[in-house]
């Protein structure tokens, strides 16, 4: 795979990923919750998605050779970036109006 293709692919894990505990009421879109899933399941699915999407970050950096160290500021404009990509899935769920 070349680099190119591995970044969109992990923007497009990210977008993918960022959306998907707005999106469903089943915790990973796999597993239903009785009453339904609160914000702070939400956001710990959220938490948990932008670990596995930065696993498979690294280990496509890996495949493409060294893995560069990263400090405090990856991390903080990953995660940014992660909420940003979120909002689209946070709107829809709780600020769009739906007719009944």
């Amino acid at each position: 795979m070349t680099q190119t293709a591995s970044i969109w692919l992990v923007l497009a894990l990210a977008f993918s990923a960022a959306n998907l505990p707005f999106l469903t009421d089943r915790v990973l879109g796999i597993v239903p919750l009785a009453g339904g899933k609160t914000l702070a399941v939400r956001f710990g699915e959220l938490v948990l998605l932008y670990f596995v999407v930065g696993g498979i970050g690294l280990l496509l950096e890996q495949h493409a050779g060294q893995i560069a160290p990263q400090g405090w500021e990856f991390y903080a404009v990953t995660g940014a970036l992660f909420l940003t990509f979120a909002f689209p899935g946070f709107v829809w769920r709780y600020l769009y109006q739906r007719r009944h």
